[in-house]
């Protein structure tokens, strides 16, 4: 039987953000988890200069504040090498229509290309494995799934955190839908 990451490359990534509006706010932080056919599990994880102050309300969310991202590279050289990372992979994003939003808004803003092959949403396929949870949320499928055992405590709601919640999500649910 094979192994669901046969059927890949897949980068699960993840963003935090400045807000909620792809057009006004920008990215402060990209992670991601790369699997290879062959198994091999690579990270990526930056944060980001937004050349913008990122507000009190989403630090207290994701913990990143502008001391933080003063010295971080702009979206444009994150963006280039996290496109370098997930070149020739299948993105996967829990709740991609956020995600992708923004990644696209930020990519057509500095003049690098768009990504053209879209993103899968783990919410979708995790819905049709576990049907009748009462939240699709990463703290919600972390407790009712027993996602995160081995990640970093301190870390939560950081875009490396949420990209390895979400990678393990979507490979249970890879699993348990394709018996793989």
């Amino acid at each position: 039987m094979a192994a669901w990451h046969n059927m890949g490359p897949f980068t699960v990534f993840d963003l935090e953000t400045t807000g909620m509006s792809p057009m006004r706010d920008r990215i402060v932080e990209i992670g991601a988890v790369r699997v290879d056919p062959d198994g091999v599990v690579t990270r990526f994880e930056t944060l980001v200069n937004p050349s913008i102050p990122i507000p009190f309300s989403l630090t207290r969310v994701h913990g990143i504040d502008n001391g933080m991202v003063a010295e971080a590279p702009i979206f444009k050289d994150a963006a280039y090498a996290f496109l370098e990372f997930a070149q020739g992979s299948k993105l996967v994003a829990h709740n991609a229509r956020f995600d992708l939003a923004f990644l696209q808004e930020g990519l057509a803003r500095c003049g690098l290309p768009l990504w053209k092959s879209g993103a899968y949403d783990s919410i979708v396929l995790i819905r049709k494995a576990y049907p009748g949870l009462s939240s699709y949320s990463l703290q919600s499928l972390r407790r009712d799934l027993g996602l995160g055992a081995e990640l970093d405590e301190s870390r939560p709601h950081r875009a490396g955190f949420d990209a390895e919640l979400t990678m393990e999500a979507f490979s249970m649910a890879m699993r348990t839908l394709y018996s793989l």
